[in-house]
């Protein structure tokens, strides 16, 4: 009898304990927020970019958008809608800033990611342009001086990152990777808590893309196969999803919002195949372009989503994981490029106006008064006049891909270094240069240009090294980001080239002040420190001669450009190309 009453008891028990078990089959889903972002590039004011988007009745409307105060408001509002939810960034936070970040080594940045709350971030190309000791510092905190620039110069003592810094794929020397390879972060509470895994990681060329002194004693290894031996311990430690936070990215031919992966191109691409199919989502970044993509559109064995948020913090991508609550998998995901829009501005072709259509978020008060207390540190610094332009001097390439304002660069280089030639390499060309209506140029502006705090060298290179390096222009490895990472050259320097023909014959009629190059004279470069190292994959130039070393490229334009008088607009004469398809 006493068996049968304890056994009776134990079935009620079991039944007691099955019943909300068997409940929450028909539970909610569990739902976390992950907010996402990349290449903010210490984009603290609003960069006066508008994103072209589509009203509501189908009408083309250009939405003014960014600013760290607005793009803090938009995060505070998409934290406040879900309890379950993380901030999250795909790389290159800093540096190639504006001048009111860069000026101050980028620390009004890191504090502003403290302030919306950022909680990982993968390490980018550009957070190494200035060394592994100062990004060590951004971390920890701290003043030590490892640049020309002195530290904690407007707020005292610098705190540091909040948030994680993570690098699963730069190792030292001693086999340790630089920054925590993963994080793993739970939301919710009791059975209802899932687990999500952090991967954050570079792309694996980045040695290639900063000076050696930004990357020394480092190593930088393959994204997928460091991806694909962290994905079974991060499920080892529990993890019920896998999130990847890579800088590195695509292209497509549709809109920032649209999810059909439209004519997705890219070196992303070439890795996705590669990965593990059990991974959730793919935070990406570097190509500065925005996206949603669905990648089991493409390959149905990995339905990973891909997003980015295009740059500078115009956009923030709104993710939602939703989670089976018995079984804790991941049940559905999907993803929005929301427009951060705060202020209208007034553009070089007229005002943009704020657009009704879309939500215009307000100034966060405590960004906005940082924002405001280093914007007033930087501007007697930045409104100096320097010099005086006849007129804007724009990155706009010419078909054969020569651009006025890197004429400019490259013949100040020239001068500066009493080389033959001056070469510049139209990526490290960050904004352009407008003159006021006076024609004034301040010290901001030729910051904003070229913001690296690169030092000018000299290079001997043979002609036959110089053609060489031409060719590079049209294979200059991942950082061709799109299109040719086209030089551009000084005064006097001319030549042209056709695509039609074979690679390494593709270099025509190199003059140099109207005599043709000989493959064996030896002639000067004069080019930025960031290029002598073989910089954007040119690598000819590691193969020169080092002759000298030369001033800071801003003191070196500064000097250009205070010698009096209104200086002229270059000529784009320099550069011909002569296939047919350049006639087309």
């Amino acid at each position: 009898m006493m068996r049968r009453w304890l056994a009776i008891l134990g079935l009620a028990a079991l039944s007691a304990c099955a019943t909300p078990r068997a409940a929450e089959h028909g539970a909610a889903p569990i739902q976390v927020r992950i907010i996402a972002f990349n290449d903010f590039h210490g984009a603290l004011e609003p960069p006066e970019a508008a994103i072209p988007a589509t009203g509501p009745n189908g009408e083309a409307v250009n939405v003014p958008a960014g600013g760290a105060a607005y793009f803090a408001s938009a995060v505070d509002r998409l934290k406040a809608e879900n309890p379950n939810h993380i901030v999250v960034s795909a790389g290159d936070l800093i540096s190639a800033s504006p001048f009111v970040s860069s000026q101050f080594l980028d620390e009004p940045t890191v504090r502003a990611m403290n302030l919306i709350g950022l909680d990982l971030s993968a390490v980018g190309n550009h957070e190494f342009d200035r060394g592994p000791n100062e990004l060590l510092r951004m971390q920890n905190g701290g003043c030590a001086k490892y640049t020309s620039r002195q530290p904690c110069r407007v707020d005292g003592d610098f705190p540091g990152a909040k948030f994680r810094i993570l690098a699963a794929n730069v190792r030292k020397k001693d086999g340790t990777t630089l920054f925590p390879a993963t994080a793993i972060r739970s939301f919710g509470s009791g059975r209802r808590t899932v687990k999500i895994g952090f991967i954050g990681l570079t792309l694996k060329e980045t040695g290639t893309m900063v000076i050696p002194a930004g990357v020394v004693g480092l190593t930088f290894e393959d994204e997928a196969q460091t991806i694909n031996a962290l994905v079974p311990r991060l499920r080892a430690e529990g993890a019920d999803a896998v999130v990847v936070l890579i800088h590195q990215g695509l292209y497509t031919t549709v809109g920032y919002n649209d999810k059909s992966c439209g004519g997705v191109s890219g070196d992303l691409l070439k890795i996705l195949p590669k990965l593990d199919p059990s991974i959730d989502l793919i935070v990406s970044g570097h190509t500065h372009r925005a996206y949603i993509c669905d990648y089991g559109r493409i390959d149905a064995s990995r339905p990973f989503l891909v997003t980015s948020a295009g740059r500078s913090g115009v956009l923030l991508t709104d993710i939602e994981l939703a989670f089976d609550p018995v079984t804790h998998r991941v049940t559905a995901k999907s993803a929005d490029n929301l427009i951060v829009q705060g202020e209208a501005y007034q553009g070089p072709s007229g005002p943009v106006p704020l657009s009704a259509a879309f939500p215009v978020y307000p100034p966060e008060p405590r960004m906005k008064a940082l924002v405001d207390r280093y914007v007033a540190a930087a501007r007697p610094i930045a409104e100096r006049t320097v010099g005086h332009l006849a007129g804007p001097a724009t990155r706009d390439q010419t078909p054969a891909g020569e651009s006025v304002l890197g004429d400019i660069v490259a013949d100040m280089y020239r001068e500066a270094t009493g080389a033959d030639i001056g070469i510049m390499n139209g990526f490290g060309l960050r904004a352009d240069l407008t003159p006021d209506a006076q024609g004034e140029v301040t010290y901001g502006q030729l910051y904003a240009v070229t913001p690296f705090a690169n030092v000018l060298q000299v290079k001997g290179l043979t002609g036959r090294q110089l053609r060489a390096l031409l060719e590079q222009q049209f294979a200059s490895g991942t950082n061709t980001v799109g299109r040719p990472n086209m030089l551009t050259l000084s005064a006097g320097f001319s030549y042209s080239y056709d695509l039609s023909k074979p690679e390494g014959q593709r270099i025509l009629n190199m003059r140099l002040d109207g005599t043709p190059i000989a493959d064996d004279r030896l002639y000067k470069i004069g080019i930025s420190n960031f290029l002598a190292s073989g910089g954007d994959n040119f690598t000819v130039f590691t193969k020169g001669t080092d002759i000298a070393d030369g001033p800071q490229d801003i003191d070196a334009f500064e000097a250009y450009f205070s010698k009096g008088g209104v200086m002229p607009l270059p000529r784009t004469d320099r550069v011909t190309r002569v296939d047919a398809s350049a006639r087309k």
